[in-house]
């Protein structure tokens, strides 16, 4: 009996590849071996890419607090203290939603904050 190869998934395999690498330069697009590491470490990088995302949105709706918590007289760190006080459960994202958009409702936030705050001096 003649040994079994992989002949149909082998090819299958590295038509996968090369349809992924597709639009890559040089040899990274046509050649299999360079191909298949330029896929790979891809998908590393995009692995990565995707969490410095959530990194990045993070740091700019802090940005964003940060300045409007200095245009009402508060520090950033100071707001999100007193907010926590006062047990009010909203993330960066939406505080930084509602300065922008709702800023008497984030003006009664820092008024709250402020108020804990002072509580706790």
């Amino acid at each position: 009996m003649p040994r079994a190869r992989k002949g149909a998934a082998r090819h299958r395999s590295k038509k996968r590849i090369l349809r992924q690498a597709k639009g890559y330069r040089g040899g990274r697009s046509k050649l299999w071996r360079s191909a298949k590491e330029a896929v790979v470490r891809a998908g590393v990088m995009a692995r990565a890419g995707r969490r410095i995302k959530k990194r990045d949105y993070r740091s700019l709706w802090v940005t964003r607090l940060s300045a409007a918590c200095g245009q009402h007289g508060v520090t950033y760190s100071r707001f999100i203290c007193g907010l926590k006080r006062a047990n009010v459960v909203l993330n960066r994202k939406m505080l930084s939603e509602l300065a922008i958009h709702d800023g008497e409702a984030f003006e009664v936030l820092v008024k709250l904050a402020r108020e804990k705050i002072e509580q706790a001096a």
